[in-house]
């Protein structure tokens, strides 16, 4: 009698055990990649002797402009290094 209320106690034990096991739930598929955006368009060759005047004042803007933010800079980051 013993036995068998052990061997009984041993079942239980196990059905409950195995009852509260969940399964883990399945990896969840990877999203799609995405799709590489379409390069822009090459712009129209233009003549040479009208390319080359905007260009060279748009670097000298450019260049102007660098110079006034580095000019702002400095004053801004030995500010803030004391």
């Amino acid at each position: 009698m013993k036995k068998s209320l052990v061997l009984a106690s041993l079942i239980a034990a196990a059905g409950l055990a195995a009852c509260s096991k969940t399964e883990a739930p399945a990896p969840a598929p990877a999203p799609a990649p995405a799709a590489a955006p379409a390069p822009a368009p090459a712009p129209a060759p233009a003549p040479a002797a009208a390319a080359s005047a905007p260009a060279a004042a748009s670097s000298d803007a450019a260049s102007g402009a660098a110079a006034a933010a580095a000019a702002a800079a400095s004053p801004a980051a030995s500010a803030a290094s004391k």
